[in-house]
Parts: structure tokens; sequence; C-alpha cells
């Protein structure tokens, strides 16, 4: 299985007043994380916007398990974590300096056209992400 380790400045301003990361901040770090993961497998959003096609998030699931504060390092853990033609879910793990898993989660997602949000398959609209996706599950 395939997975993407990005890196993460912790600025100042995704912190709260007790100087910890802000929660809703997890959920952009994992987009950070989801777009390397999707660049290294050789494929790009903003080619599939190009094409009227944009990915929402239809679900979100995180789990806290340490504070992550202004100064330390973090990283996104990015994964495949399962994709069945139509929906595809990413597994995160955020990292702290010591390769601790502070926060977890995943997202799922489906492809629709922009103008209506008419969902569409990823395996017949977008072939080549259909077979990087099963690449990297391990399964082409």
């Amino acid at each position: 299985m395939k997975k993407t380790l990005t890196p993460i400045d912790v600025r100042y301003q995704e912190t709260d007043q007790m100087g910890v990361v802000y929660h809703a901040n997890y959920l952009v770090w994992f987009e950070i994380g989801r777009t390397k993961f999707i660049e290294e497998l050789g494929l790009s959003y903003a080619a599939m916007e190009e094409k009227q096609v944009v990915s929402p998030v239809v679900d979100a699931q995180l789990s806290f398990k340490k504070p992550i504060r202004y100064g330390e390092k973090a990283y996104v853990e990015t994964w495949l974590k399962s994709y069945d033609g139509l929906r595809t879910v990413y597994g995160y793990h955020i990292l702290n300096e010591a390769n601790e898993a502070v926060v977890s989660g995943s997202t799922e997602h489906v492809i629709v056209k922009k103008d209506s949000f008419r969902p569409l398959s990823l395996r017949r609209s977008f072939p080549e992400w259909h077979q990087a996706y099963l690449s990297s599950l391990g399964e082409s």
C-alpha cells in the first residue's frame, strides 16, 4: 500500500488561546496530504477541474489523541483506505516529532459535475485515476 508523508509547518495562526492547533485545521492538513498523495500518483486535481469535475468531501472522521502546539513539527501520513470505482476514502495520521499518531482520520470523496453536482463514475470518467488507485492499493 502506497503512503505519502508530508511535512507541515505549524503556524501561530493555526493555534487557539492554549497554543494548541485548533481542531478544524487538521482537515486543512488532511487536504494538503491528500493533494500530495495524488500528485505522487502522477495525477492532478487541477487537471480534473479543467474538465469541470470536482471531488467534494461527503464524510470526514477525526480522532484526537494528543495536541500539537505552535513551534512543533508535524507530518501528514496519507494513504488510500478504500476505493470502489465511485467512492474514494483516504486515511490520515497526523504525526508529531516523535512519530506518534496524534490525530487519525479519514475523508470520503465522490466526483461530480461542477455545474450540476451530478455524480460520476471515477472508473469511467478518469480511467487513469482508477488504475492509479488500484495500483496504490496493490490491486493492479
